[in-house]
């Protein structure tokens, strides 16, 4: 997604002069042309995260939209006091963008990999984080945020276009729907694409109501999500995410707050490292059980009961 996130800030560097972008030394390959077009207002801060989160503030303090790039764990983690203290309690309209959620970045382990990046920026205050799922998603997302000029995080993944016809971007997005499903699956994300591409996709689609979260923290369930839930009362929840502090938890208290009756809550999420080794994304996925596989007899599971 990172080349359509770039294609995205060229393109409107032209009508918003005030737009500067800031990247921890990454984005070789496809920031190029992005450095030409917006000159000096492309900055490359070097391996200092926590100074570009101040420097990003400080620009924004005075009247600059700050995009800030790097791999998702260097910002959020590494940078987690200036996003708070620097960005969130001042609302300053600085862009945190994080590439690789989840286990993105593969065989380069545990300090490349975001699980808990969601959970460690909903803790703050006055910042919201965007989760695209598709190529479509990525532009959607950041008009909004452009446009809102608050404090916002943006988890980059994988890039696969779904609806290219999409014109914009809500809270939940609804991706499949039928008059008499049995199940309702909330994805975060491009994970999604592992319940589409299993082979048996096409046997039980037409029980499934699926969706996709793109914005934490939500204030309510949309009308379609809760008719859904209402329905089918069996929800799976399916993130590349620790299981605390994510979607589901997210969910969970929607779900009891609005004291809708289910009968099956499955939460399909990241489990860290159950083995101790380190392998590429999907690897990690099957560890994980978020695999096409598992997800696929997980579906079949809870469609037989």
């Amino acid at each position: 997604m990172r080349r359509i996130f770039s294609d995205y800030i060229e393109g409107i560097a032209d009508t918003h002069k005030e737009l500067i972008f800031l990247t921890g030394d990454l984005g070789f390959d496809a920031f190029e042309k992005l450095k030409t077009k917006l000159g000096e207002r492309f900055i490359n801060a070097g391996i200092a995260e926590q100074s570009m989160v101040s420097v990003a503030a400080g620009l924004a303090s005075q009247g600059h939209i700050v995009f800030v790039y790097s791999i998702a764990p260097f910002l959020v983690y590494r940078a987690l006091e200036q996003i708070r203290n620097d960005v969130c309690f001042h609302e300053m309209p600085v862009i945190i963008v994080g590439n690789g959620g989840g286990y993105g970045y593969g065989i380069m382990g545990s300090s490349h990999h975001a699980l808990s990046d969601i959970a460690t920026i909903s803790s703050l205050p006055n910042i919201k984080s965007y989760i695209p799922a598709f190529k479509e998603d990525v532009g959607l997302c950041l008009d909004a945020i452009v446009k809102n000029r608050k404090p916002a995080y943006v988890r980059l993944g994988l890039a696969r276009s779904f609806d290219e016809n999409k014109k914009e971007i809500n809270d939940f997005s609804q991706l499949l729907s039928n008059k008499d499903s049995k199940l309702t699956i909330a994805a975060l994300g491009p994970i999604v694409w592992n319940i589409f591409d299993s082979e048996k996709f096409e046997e039980f689609k037409c029980q499934l109501d699926i969706f996709t979260i793109n914005k934490i923290p939500f204030e309510n369930l949309s009308k379609e999500f809760f008719k859904s839930l209402k329905k089918t009362k069996k929800l799976l929840v399916v993130e590349e995410h620790v299981q605390h502090g994510g979607l589901a938890s997210s969910l969970a208290l929607k779900i009891l707050e609005q004291d809708i009756d289910i009968e099956i809550f499955k939460s399909k999420y990241a489990v860290n490292y159950p083995n101790n080794l380190y392998g590429n994304q999907i690897y990690h996925q099957e560890q994980s059980g978020l695999d096409i596989a598992a997800l696929t007899k997980d579906i079949n599971s809870i469609l037989s009961k």
